[in-house]
């Protein structure tokens, strides 16, 4: 191990412009990464924030009483797929017309709106599928005019979640390889600079590995050094944004973390793939 570092150190003194594209390489390839990766993560938030809105409203009948309305809360709050219940009375209901729709306030003023209770989901219970099950349930009950969701608004943003969702991992997997495919294309650089060096190393008897681990401890750190950079670049392209556009949400210090990580993961990978080609060329040369 030792002497495998000592070799990481030598070739970077022997071509530190070498070692610096490679580094740069990396880091851009992962900066690429990483900007798609904000993009989909203020796409998530901003679709989780819209989500969020998502409620039943179940319209009362007419002069229901106090009984009735419990019965109702209490009968939802046990429902596994319910987060919260609440009671609109009418009073209520138009003081938040009054406030929304400050325009038509004349028009409001002489209405009277029917008391209401609210459901929210849980954050698993927001789908389609599930919202019908809950306002199902509160149509069957006697004390129940009239059930509301928006029905489409809820089945289109659902649609647009699976589809976001599905886009960004096909998205990121191809992100990811081109990343692999660059960092192993320019470590391959860095090999082809050191053939002679690893010729000499196979003729004395040098196993693989021996001849691999440099570059893999290479790589490696290269990765490293790739992510720490691509994360600093995202993180001042993202204060930009914010500044100038629109504030967005960066990654959190363990998404920054795993994102380092997985730059020396790739820098593993393409070190492993880039020297084993050469020695299986090598091998097939003798």
């Amino acid at each position: 191990m030792r002497l495998a570092i000592r070799e990481v150190l030598l070739a970077f003194r022997r071509a530190p412009l070498l070692a610096l594209l490679s580094i740069t390489t990396i880091a851009f390839s992962l900066f690429s990464f990483g900007l798609f990766g904000l993009v989909a993560l203020n796409l998530r938030a901003a679709l989780r924030g819209i989500e969020d809105r998502v409620e039943i409203r179940a319209f009362l009948v007419d002069n229901t009483r106090g009984a009735s309305v419990d019965e109702l809360v209490k009968a939802m709050q046990k429902r596994g797929e319910v987060s919260d219940v609440g009671y609109v009375s009418p009073d209520s209901a138009l003081q938040r017309a009054r406030a929304e729709l400050a325009e038509f306030r004349d028009v409001i003023d002489g209405s009277v709106l029917p008391a209401s209770i609210e459901v929210r989901l849980k954050e698993n219970a927001r789908d389609p599928e599930s919202i019908k099950k809950v306002s199902n349930v509160l149509a069957s009950y006697a004390a129940v005019d009239e059930v509301r969701y928006g029905r489409e608004w809820v089945e289109k943003l659902y649609r647009i979640r699976t589809i976001a969702g599905v886009a960004g991992t096909a998205l990121g997997i191809v992100f990811a390889l081109v990343a692999v495919i660059i960092i192993g294309a320019t470590i391959r650089m860095a090999i082809l600079a050191r053939a002679q060096e690893i010729e000499i190393m196979r003729l004395v008897g040098a196993t693989n590995m021996f001849v691999r681990l440099p570059y893999l401890i290479d790589g490696t750190l290269k990765g490293v050094a790739g992510g720490v950079i691509a994360a600093l670049l995202a993180w001042s392209a993202n204060g930009l944004i914010s500044r100038s556009l629109v504030i967005t949400q960066f990654f959190s210090p363990q998404q920054v973390a795993l994102g380092i990580l997985v730059g020396a993961a790739i820098g593993f990978v393409g070190s492993w793939m880039s020297v084993g080609r050469h020695l299986r060329q090598a091998w097939r040369d003798a």
